[in-house]
């Protein structure tokens, strides 16, 4: 017996696809002109040497900037900006998530008005609410006042300057990174997964871990992922909340580009934290595909 063939595709015509191809080259050559070409000219610079007037050049390029970076004294530096952005991603996922499900789950008609007020912080200058933080946190701050008016403590307590400050910042600062995705996930999920899971007397818990945690799994990568890759170069926060004794690699490429003067070695350690970024986003977006298309 023979089997019909199946009918090919039909192709889409010429015309759709240059008008596809229309509103692409916009969005396209934006970002090959204000990011692609920046990148390669840091590339480029990352290559050079510094010469005796302290302009950059590139009369002989080679890799001895990057065999710098690799330098032992770096180590902790790239240990700290992990640290930081590892603690502060974890912690917006754990507070986070429970907000957004809050939202998805029981704001009703006010849904709009919550995500806004979850929005809200990015109205502000972020260098603005890292200034009130250190008011807030200093020895003679808001915290420190409250509680010595209340008796809880008779002296201040040093919350600035500290990993404390830092991870507190940072944590408040891309808190809305980790929401919004999270509130995605939750809010396309199916009750009614749920409910099934329940009727086969799986307790709440139970049907959070099998059912629930599983299908918002890509919203929790995609939440992690916004929230570690700003937070790993962040330097506002570690550098005005943690004092000159917290380094990071953010401030260590600072230093070199503005007190060193010495582009070249800073666009070494500017890139190369950017490929170690890249390398952790791919990992995870290879996390994300195999939990929502199961491939390997």
């Amino acid at each position: 017996m023979t089997t019909a063939a199946a009918a090919p595709t039909p192709r889409r015509p010429l015309r759709d696809r240059l008008s596809a191809l229309i509103y692409v080259v916009p969005g396209v050559g934006w970002l090959a002109l204000f990011f692609a070409v920046p990148l390669v000219i840091v590339l480029i610079v990352s290559f050079g040497t510094k010469d005796a007037t302290g302009h950059v050049s590139l009369a002989h390029p080679g890799l001895q900037n990057y065999l710098r970076a690799g330098r032992p004294e770096y180590v902790p530096a790239f240990l700290n900006s992990l640290r930081y952005a590892g603690i502060t991603t974890i912690l917006s996922i754990l507070i986070g998530y429970p907000i957004a499900y809050w939202i998805s789950r029981y704001g009703g008609r006010r849904k709009i008005l919550l995500l806004i007020l979850v929005m809200l912080p990015f109205w502000t200058s972020y260098l603005i609410r890292t200034y009130a933080w250190m008011i807030i946190l200093r020895d003679n701050g808001v915290l420190n006042g409250i509680l010595q008016s209340v008796g809880l403590i008779s002296d201040p307590i040093p919350f600035l300057n500290t990993d404390f400050s830092v991870i507190l910042g940072m944590t408040y600062g891309f808190l809305p990174f980790a929401i919004l995705p999270l509130y995605v996930s939750i809010d396309r999920m199916d009750d009614n997964l749920v409910q099934a899971a329940r009727d086969l007397y799986a307790s709440g818990r139970q049907a959070f871990l099998h059912v629930t945690l599983p299908i918002t799994m890509p919203g929790i990568v995609a939440a992690a992922l916004l929230t570690f890759i700003p937070a790993i170069g962040d330097y506002v926060t570690p550098d005005l909340l943690g004092g000159a004794q917290t380094t990071t690699i953010a401030k260590v490429v600072q230093v070199v580009f503005q007190s060193g003067r010495d582009w070249p070695y800073g666009s070494a350690l500017g890139f190369l934290l950017m490929v170690l970024t890249l390398v952790g986003t791919f990992a995870a977006l290879r996390t994300l595909r195999r939990e929502t298309l199961g491939g390997g």
